[in-house]
């Protein structure tokens, strides 16, 4: 195949792709109109359309959904392959992209990435935050970081963090005004920060076990986020009790700035692993990164 023809497929995919001239352009670093021209002209040779073009969108045709189908994995073989050669210079060298939640992005990877970044000045790591299951090969990350009983079965799982616990808190003003609750299903009748994730569509419920007798419990209150760190916020200013992991408020308990709860109620969840696809093994900048965030007893 000549090489023109190659750049065109490769054109074609990332508007294919992005669904976007726009976005596909400025990924490229092309102009949006030099785009338009090169799937066109591949139109034109291959004698079908592969596109089809609104004010608002772009989709691939029937005909287009075949190539792209049939491309867009070997071009990704392509480069993961020229990828794996860059890598085998002195220097280990890359971008990886990893899906985390925060949680987990602050607490856990950060800590161990702030030791291992400058010695591979070459590396460079893309923590995105997100709280939903998202399928990591299909969303093109390298890497996704759940607690271990998130992981699908087809993945290759390294644990990088102990079994993590959740906690109960509120402020010493709040419990001034409130009796500490005694049992799970005491929290219905107090001020609860609540959350609300992806994961779970609705409201989390609050999870509690005691001698393998487990309790959900669905609280209310004025407050719902959907990530940690502003329930914590909220429970340090005294909007109301917080669920959260118990980590992210040791430091507040020692201070006593906040008071725990429930503790011989508050369940320990497997804790958070890295997970990938088997293909990625081969980079040596992907397995450093493994190595260094991997949970060592």
């Amino acid at each position: 195949m000549a090489r023109e023809n190659l750049n065109d497929l490769v054109v074609f995919v990332a508007v294919a792709r992005e669904g976007s001239f726009t976005k596909a352009a400025a990924q490229l670093g092309v102009s949006q109109s030099a785009l338009s021209h090169t799937v066109r002209a591949l139109e034109t040779r291959l004698g079908v359309r592969l596109l089809t073009r609104t004010t608002r969108s772009v989709s691939p045709t029937q005909a287009g959904e075949r190539l792209f189908a049939t491309v867009a994995p070997r071009l990704e073989e392509i480069e993961a392959e020229v990828e794996a050669l860059s890598d085998m210079r002195d220097k280990p060298a890359g971008n990886i992209r990893v899906s985390a939640a925060g949680h987990a992005a602050t607490n856990v990877v950060w800590p161990k990435l702030k030791n291992f970044l400058p010695d591979y000045p070459d590396i460079t790591v893309e923590i995105i935050v997100n709280y939903g299951l998202i399928d990591i090969v299909a969303e093109r990350y390298d890497a996704g970081v759940r607690l271990g009983d998130q992981v699908a079965k087809d993945m290759i799982a390294v644990r990088i963090a102990p079994d993590l616990r959740m906690a109960v808190v509120g402020t010493p003003s709040y419990f001034a005004k409130h009796s500490p609750p005694a049992t799970p299903q005491d929290l219905t009748s107090h001020t609860c920060i609540g959350m609300r994730l992806p994961t779970y569509g609705g409201l989390y419920t609050w999870e509690f076990e005691r001698k393998r007798h487990a309790v959900n419990v669905r609280v209310a209150g004025q407050l719902i986020f959907n990530s940690s760190p502003p329930m914590v916020t909220a429970a340090l200013a005294g909007f109301g009790l917080a669920y959260v992991p118990e980590d992210m408020v040791e430091d507040q308990i020692i201070a006593g700035r906040l008071i725990r709860v429930l503790t011989d109620w508050c369940p320990y969840f497997p804790g958070y692993h890295l997970y990938f696809a088997s293909r990625r093994q081969s980079s040596p900048a992907f397995a450093l990164l493994v190595d260094a965030l991997r949970h060592r007893d």
